[in-house]
C-alpha cells in the first residue's frame, strides 16, 4: 500500500491570507483618492494656476460660473390633491 499525502490546510490558508491582504491593499490604494474632497479653486485662482495656463495657451478665459436663480421657477403640471379621508 502507498502512503497518502495529506493536504496541509494550513499552508493553502495562510497563503490564501496573504493574496487577499495584497489584493485588499492594493483596492485601498486604487480608491483612495475618492475618500478625499477634490480641490475647489475660484476663478481668480485658477487663473494663476496650471488652468488658466492651458486656458491661455488655448486662447480662452477661464470664468466664474453664474449664480443660482434665488427664485426657482414653479413646477408645470396641477398640484397634488390630498387624500380624502387621511384615517
Amino acid at each position: 500500500m502507498s502512503e497518502r499525502h495529506s493536504i496541509n490546510r494550513k499552508t493553502l490558508a495562510g497563503i490564501s491570507l496573504a493574496i487577499a491582504i495584497v489584493c485588499a491593499g492594493v483596492l485601498t490604494l486604487l480608491v483612495r483618492d475618492r475618500w478625499n474632497r477634490p480641490e475647489l479653486k475660484s476663478a481668480e485662482q485658477a487663473r494663476h494656476a496650471t488652468t488658466g495656463e492651458a486656458a491661455q495657451a488655448a486662447g480662452a478665459k477661464v470664468l466664474p460660473t453664474d449664480p443660482k436663480l434665488a427664485v426657482e421657477p414653479a413646477p408645470a403640471g396641477p398640484a397634488q390633491a390630498q387624500p380624502a379621508n387621511p384615517n
